[in-house]
């Protein structure tokens, strides 16, 4: 948990968390905590590297972000992704 990339992300996912655009990021959140037992700040990070993948896989395409993906990923937590 000492990627400085993913710790730039973390207030990202506070607003993500309070957004009413990205309701799942809450909700992941939420669920790592109550369902995995996971400590609010790894979750929190998780997240991030979530958000990290997505926007890498931004940078490597030149795509635009991808939603659908990132909830994707949020939804396979505590299982982090695999790098593509």
């Amino acid at each position: 948990m000492d990627d400085p990339e993913i710790h730039a992300l973390l207030p990202a996912i506070e607003q993500q968390c309070s957004s009413p655009d990205t309701p799942i990021v809450a909700e992941t959140l939420q669920r790592l905590i109550d369902d995995h037992d996971i400590a609010e700040d790894e979750a929190r990070y998780m997240i991030a590297f979530c958000l990290a993948d997505e926007l890498e896989r931004l940078g490597a395409t030149g795509t635009a972000f991808d939603l659908a993906r990132y909830e994707t990923l949020l939804k396979l937590l505590p299982t982090l992704p695999e790098a593509r």
